[in-house]
């Protein structure tokens, strides 16, 4: 997050310099330009990721370890595709997040609900393992910055950093409403607050911008998981009582309307092709 561009999230490291690109090199950047639209459309494939996740464990008759499997399987699919692509692609790309949601979410679940881990060990264990990944990436690119997201092993990267956010977005989410006990609503206040001080951190005291945009993006999937709980979930628990059915579909309209309108208007690209298209 940064004051330098309006509407933008900057998340260069200036501390150092970046080396030299390792594997395939792309020309444009593979992920979308952070602006208000990126926030919504993330807390939005969220929601889908909890929700979806409720639906499709309660409808398949898979079960929890059988859904898994299946969304995993779509999701490398359409990881094939995204890493296929030469530029970043609206389309695939919000598809891979919401199929990310869907399963780090079931990941976490599995974990708690089929082999009795406790959500302390699996939120400390997917908070590891983030921190892994970003050493190691760091480790062999010398950068975190998602603005230069243009080779595959740093696409790589970005694609498992993504995953474990949302694992453990979903596990400590799921603790702090397991131990406080707040409710949907105030949950959702909760993490709202948080991401917003992560904002003010960064914009008055200088929080670094790398860590203030991956703490807010880890932030936000426990946000869309509470609004997603609170519509789905009957009104004798606290929720609305919409059912997973019309808040999946209310909120997969949504993201699509948004995507759409991105792949038409190219408000979310910042590569050369948008230069050049904007000059032309």
């Amino acid at each position: 997050m940064t004051a330098d561009t309006p509407g933008t999230v900057e998340t260069h490291d200036k501390s150092r310099p970046a080396s030299a690109p390792t594997g395939r090199r792309l020309r444009w950047n593979k992920v979308p330009e952070v602006t208000a639209y990126f926030w919504v459309i993330k807390i939005l494939c969220t929601t889908v990721g909890e929700t979806a996740a409720d639906l499709l464990n309660e409808k398949l008759g898979l079960g929890l370890t059988g859904v898994s499997l299946l969304m995993s399987v779509f999701l490398v699919a359409v990881l094939v595709a995204q890493f296929r692509t030469r530029a970043y692609r609206p389309g695939v790309y919000w598809l891979a997040v919401a199929l990310i949601s869907i399963v780090g979410t079931l990941i976490s679940d599995n974990l708690t609900d089929n082999l009795g881990v406790p959500l302390e060990t699996s939120t400390i264990a997917f908070a590891v393992a983030l921190v892994v990944v970003f050493v190691a990436w760091y480790r062999s690119e010398r950068t975190l910055s998602i603005h230069h997201v243009d080779t595959t092993r740093r696409e790589s990267f970005y694609w498992l950093a993504v995953l474990f956010t949302f694992a453990l977005g979903t596990a400590a989410g799921d603790l702090v409403a397991e131990r406080m006990d707040l409710g949907y609503w105030v949950s959702a206040g909760l993490f709202a607050l948080a991401i917003a001080a992560v904002a003010v951190a960064h914009f008055a005291l200088g929080l670094d911008a790398v860590w203030s945009f991956w703490i807010a993006y880890i932030l936000t999937r426990p946000l869309g998981a509470s609004v997603g709980d609170y519509l789905s979930q009957p009104t004798s628990d606290g929720g609305l009582g919409l059912g997973t059915v019309i808040t999946s579909v209310l909120f997969l309209t949504v993201v699509l309307g948004l995507v759409v309108f991105l792949t038409v208007t190219r408000r979310d690209v910042s590569d050369p092709e948008r230069l050049t298209s904007r000059a032309s």
